[in-house]
């Protein structure tokens, strides 16, 4: 089955018993049995079912398999929002002592999370350029977990996955990727060898900006070792499950991060559209890079450019594809701000991953806690403008932004 058929008519969903064909969303917070001996099963994990919304819930499940099964997972378990998933899935291997190699470049409510951690006595140490050498050269008996992003935003780094998980796995870490800008539509983390996936379900599996989340997928293949991954002790029976069992039944219960079912039904049937969507942004954003990059005055950020220094990695690892983000360089903040306020069509809005082509000054309001040195190496600078690409016309777009910019110069 490919891809685009799989959105549609996967193994998530099946038959029900009223016949929908969609999963009903099941707006209910607690669910009722006919004898305590049946709900105590449930409550001890011996048989399937459902007590409580933050642990479980039908139209939550229903979502969580439609992106295993996308991902090609082992289990996934869905989160209240995007940075919610990231801090839960940490949790779950990560205590005190501790370190994670990161890469540079990250989304900046990820960097004001690690710095958090750094609270509760897990460090974090930035490599410029995530390659195997330099996890080679960074690891030690504290590292726990490799993280990266596959399509930074809006630096636009693109790791080369699988030497960094090969360099990884014979130091015997694990790797967590977060691929919300690449999506499966473009790659498939776990087959370059990562062993979790995460995702902001509100920006692209969404595709509406109406409901905000966040997915976890474990590919169960990292051998966990409790010797060294001290906080899934207790967990050892699961085996490669391992992971996914303290996650679900431990840290990410406890922490009460739930998906809302509204919001869960929302991204599933946004999903049904990811690959007719990701065709289009895909497109569109490379036709409007390679116009504004013809401007004098400006200098263009996106995959698909030549000059890019990740242009050759994105044609082999990305198939070619750059994703819906990119950005340029205006030459000042005056001159980044007099351009957003030209624009017509693109809306002023700090997401991503809409349908409505979005655009932000990213310095002043989603780095605005970040140093310089962690602003600049994710591609953020005083005269950055960053765009989400929508599904406009691209022609109208290009004409936007075209005039926008002139007007600057």
């Amino acid at each position: 089955m490919r891809f685009e058929t799989q959105l549609l008519h996967g193994k998530t969903f099946g038959k029900s018993a009223s016949g929908e064909i969609l999963p009903p969303v099941s707006q209910s917070s607690a669910f009722r049995y006919e004898n305590m001996e049946e709900l105590e099963k449930v409550f001890l994990h011996k048989r399937m079912g459902y007590a409580y919304t933050r642990i479980g819930n039908p139209t939550i499940a229903a979502f969580e398999a439609k992106v295993n099964e996308l991902e090609g997972g082992a289990g996934a378990i869905a989160a209240s929002s995007g940075m919610s998933a990231i801090a839960a899935a940490l949790l779950a291997v990560c205590e005190s002592g501790d370190e994670i190699i990161a890469g540079s470049g990250l989304y900046g409510g990820t960097i004001g999370l690690f710095h958090d951690l750094e609270k509760l006595g897990i460090h974090t140490v930035f490599a410029e350029d995530l390659n195997a050498d330099e996890v080679k050269r960074l690891i030690n008996d504290r590292t726990k977990v490799v993280f990266t992003e596959m399509i930074s935003n809006p630096a636009l780094k693109v790791p080369d996955l699988k030497a960094v998980s090969e360099a990884a796995h014979e130091r015997n870490v694990p790797v967590f990727v977060d691929s919300t800008t690449a999506t499966p539509y473009i790659v498939k983390p776990l087959a370059l060898g990562a062993d979790v996936v995460i995702h902001s379900t509100s920006k692209y599996l969404n595709g509406g900006g109406n409901a905000i989340g966040g997915v976890i997928i474990d590919g169960a293949k990292y051998r966990w070792d409790t010797a060294k991954h001290t906080a899934l002790k207790g967990f050892e029976k699961y085996g490669k499950l391992a992971f996914s069992v303290r996650l679900r039944t431990d840290v990410w219960e406890n922490l009460g991060g739930c998906m809302a079912p509204a919001n869960a039904f929302l991204s599933y049937i946004g999903m049904d559209t990811l690959a007719l969507r990701m065709e289009r942004i895909c497109e569109n954003t490379d036709r409007l890079a390679k116009a504004l990059d013809e401007i004098d005055g400006i200098d263009v950020n996106y995959l698909t450019l030549p000059s890019h220094p990740y242009h050759e990695r994105a044609e082999t690892l990305l198939r070619g594809l750059g994703g819906g983000i990119m950005s340029f360089r205006a030459g000042s903040k005056e001159k980044a701000f007099q351009i957003i306020n030209s624009l017509k069509y693109a809306l002023i809005a700090s997401n991503v991953g809409d349908v409505r082509t979005l655009v932000i000054h990213p310095a002043s309001t989603l780095y605005l806690q970040a140093g310089k040195e962690e602003t600049e190496s994710a591609g953020v600078y005083e005269d950055t403008v960053r765009i989400s690409v929508g599904i406009e016309a691209a022609e109208d777009l290009i004409e936007d932004f075209t005039e926008a910019v002139k007007k600057s110069l």
